[in-house]
């Protein structure tokens, strides 16, 4: 997966989880976490468990409160996907 598929693939898994709020105009620089509520945080990360194999220990959390730190962070592992 490219970084834009790995970015396109996020925002739509917020759009499922989250479907009230607009994720089409979030920034790369944005801070997700403000915008997600705890349990919300966690079933994007284990959404991603389910849909391409990635397993985030919760000490890599921190990676993911940005769309630029998601991409960052999957990137090396979806590589090849």
């Amino acid at each position: 997966m490219t970084r834009e598929e790995i970015s396109q693939a996020i925002i739509d898994i917020l759009n499922d989880i989250v479907p009230d709020e607009d994720w089409s105009a979030l920034t790369p620089e944005e801070n997700l976490r403000g915008k997600l509520e705890s349990m919300d945080f966690l079933d994007v990360i284990m959404e991603l468990r389910k849909q391409y194999g990635v397993e985030v220990p919760e000490k890599d959390y921190g990676h993911f409160a940005t769309l630029k730190g998601c991409a960052d962070y999957l990137e090396p592992s979806l590589a090849s996907k």
